[in-house]
Order: structure tokens, then C-alpha cells, then sequence
């Protein structure tokens, strides 16, 4: 019992070290009231402002002109077409301050950001908010057409399609496997990691803290 207390404290400590090692870019300070702004706009002031700090450090650093392998452009690394299209679906709250798709315009990424993951959180369904988040960023970063696939797989095999951590994020229904170990990261990286490291620095609430 007291050596599983001291490997539990040691992995704590372990932990908050490895926290405390990673650093915000200086490029994030110039933002940080622009999402805050905007968080709080579309999701009211217990707007997980931490979480979406992460998210856009996990896809670009802060960096506004940041350009993928794959094609994604900009702090939140829309694809072209994702960028597009979910341009003309917010005519309100994108297509009015902004008279076209600006991936690389960092208020039209930040405001598509928070916008988006609101989109994907309110399409689904999950055993509760932690879950749902989870879900919600795995749709972000590989779309929620796979993610439904996937939660079809756990479902015919027996697992809760309802929950992400140890039932859902365990089955590959047909990605590749460079794909499938991305978008497991993804999750994973945003909540456990770089929320806590926005959220210690006073960029307000995160979700998701029981993991």
C-alpha cells in the first residue's frame, strides 16, 4: 500500500514537472483576449477557454501562417473546403464580419475554432461532457463521418459508443493506421496536456479535468 502511495506521488510530481517544462509560444499573448472574447460570445463565461488554448496550440503553435503536409491553413488548420463550407453555414457570425473564408486571418481562425468545435459538440451524443469533448475533438481533427464509423464498430462489438476513453478510441473502423494514431493523440494531447498548461496560466476554465 505505501509503495503504490510513493509511485503515485512520484508519477504526480513526474507529471507536474513535465508541465511545468513546457512553455505558451509569445505568439499566444497577442490572442489570448480575442479568444477569450470570443469563447465566452458563443459559449457564455463557462466557456472552456483552456481547452480551446490547447486546441490551437496542438494544430499550429500560434502560428498564423502555419501550413500542413496536408493542406490545412492557419492557427486552426482548416482545410480549404472545411474553411469554405463552414463559412457559408455562419453567415451571422463569419460571413458578416468577413467577406470570404480567411484561414490565415487569426480572429476568422480563432472565431471558426471556438464555432466549430460548438458544431460537432451539439451533434453529439455521449455518456457525459468529458466524453462528449473527447468525441467533439476527435470529429475536429479527422471528421465526424469517421468518428460515427468508429462509434458503429464499438457498438456491434460490444463496447459504449457513449464513451471515448477505453471504449470508443479503441476501434479503427477503416482509417489508415498513420491516421488512426493521429486522431487518438489529438484527444488525448488537448485534455490531459495543454489545457492544464493554458488553464495554470490564467487563460481561464478548461473541461475535462477528471482525467
Amino acid at each position: 500500500m505505501k509503495r503504490n502511495l510513493i509511485a503515485a506521488v512520484c508519477l504526480l510530481v513526474s507529471q507536474s514537472l513535465a508541465l511545468l517544462a513546457e512553455t505558451i509560444p509569445t505568439e499566444a499573448t497577442a490572442h489570448k483576449r480575442s479568444l477569450t472574447k470570443v469563447s465566452h460570445a458563443h459559449w457564455g463565461l463557462d466557456a472552456p477557454v483552456a481547452l480551446f488554448a490547447g486546441q490551437i496550440h496542438q494544430e499550429s503553435r500560434w502560428r498564423i501562417d502555419a501550413r500542413s503536409p496536408a493542406g490545412a491553413q492557419g492557427l486552426a488548420q482548416f482545410m480549404p473546403a472545411t474553411a469554405q463550407w463552414f463559412h457559408q453555414q455562419n453567415p451571422q457570425d463569419l460571413a458578416a464580419p468577413f467577406a470570404t473564408a480567411q484561414p490565415f486571418n487569426p480572429a476568422w481562425a480563432i472565431s471558426a475554432l471556438v464555432l466549430y468545435d460548438r458544431h460537432l459538440y451539439r451533434q453529439i451524443k455521449a455518456a457525459n461532457s468529458c466524453e462528449r469533448w473527447a468525441f467533439a475533438l476527435s470529429a475536429y481533427n479527422g471528421g465526424l463521418t469517421w468518428l460515427k464509423r468508429d462509434q458503429q464498430l464499438a457498438s456491434v462489438s460490444g463496447a459504449d459508443p457513449l464513451v471515448w476513453f477505453g471504449s470508443t478510441e479503441q476501434f479503427n473502423n477503416g482509417r489508415s493506421l498513420a491516421s488512426f494514431r493521429e486522431n487518438r493523440h489529438y484527444p488525448e494531447q488537448i485534455i490531459q496536456r495543454w489545457q492544464h498548461l493554458y488553464a495554470s496560466a490564467g487563460w481561464g476554465l478548461g473541461a475535462c479535468y477528471e482525467f
